[in-house]
């Protein structure tokens, strides 16, 4: 099997070195990343803009590695058209920082990368783990989850979502399956004023209060209470 992996945390990320060490025992793994963070950059590409590549090291062996500076839908693009010789039979993206789960998942670049691969005819997978230090339930289901989604052909326009809560593996309940998309979502927004600006102009940051109550059978509700949600999530098609 033929992978390519990208993320939106940037190619230095920890989440993605991870990812790609459990890939390489599945295939050959190509990782085409962003060479900064670009969160929250949903399914967007670059149009009017140049992008630039480059080969770097990766410290993982046997992996064919590129520093991308759009997109990671951008990275996806020039993976799978410009940089690897054949179309990848899979493309991971992740493991993201912070859940994308709920309404989360419209902004998400993580699962925008991963749904470019889905308009390209490739199985894809997002992974996303809400974990700082602890990632015991990550890396104890991350090869069992590959191993059962990676590949696997889904209608055109939809992926696997895939979410690990952010817990010792004794508190986890297990992988949950066939959850539907939260309404809800983790953080209500608002925004605050930080200052006023000349000419009546005001500068503002977005807040938002932790929210972990969700429907029942959602993917929210799945890593709230502790389990590893797998849900088919669609876009267009």
């Amino acid at each position: 099997m033929i992978i390519l992996i990208t993320n939106d945390d940037g190619i230095s990320s920890d989440g993605i070195i991870r990812l790609a060490r459990a890939a390489v025992k599945f295939g050959s793994v190509w990782v085409v990343a962003p060479h900064t963070e670009r969160s929250a950059a949903s399914h967007s590409i670059s149009l009017h803009n140049s992008i630039d590549v480059f080969p770097c090291d990766f410290p993982v062996d046997n992996v064919h590695a590129f520093t991308c500076s759009g997109t990671p839908s951008d990275c996806v693009r020039v993976g799978c058209l410009n940089i690897m010789p054949v179309k990848p039979d899979a493309v991971l993206s992740g493991i993201n920082f912070g859940y994308n789960a709920a309404t989360d998942i419209q902004y998400s670049a993580t699962c925008g990368a991963a749904f470019e691969g889905a308009f390209q005819s490739i199985p894809s997978i997002a992974l996303s783990e809400q974990a700082v230090s602890c990632h015991e339930v990550t890396d104890h289901y991350l090869d069992i989850v590959l191993s059962q989604y990676l590949g696997k052909k889904l209608p055109f326009g939809q992926i696997y979502n895939i979410n690990f809560p952010g817990c010792p593996l004794n508190m986890c309940n297990g992988i949950i399956t066939d959850r539907s998309v939260s309404h809800d979502s983790f953080y209500h927004d608002s925004y605050i004023k930080l200052n006023d600006l000349p000419g009546g102009g005001v500068r503002l940051m977005v807040s938002g209060k932790y929210n972990e109550d969700a429907e029942e059978g959602t993917d929210l509700r799945a890593v709230v209470e502790k389990y590893v949600s797998v849900s088919i999530v669609n876009n267009v098609g």
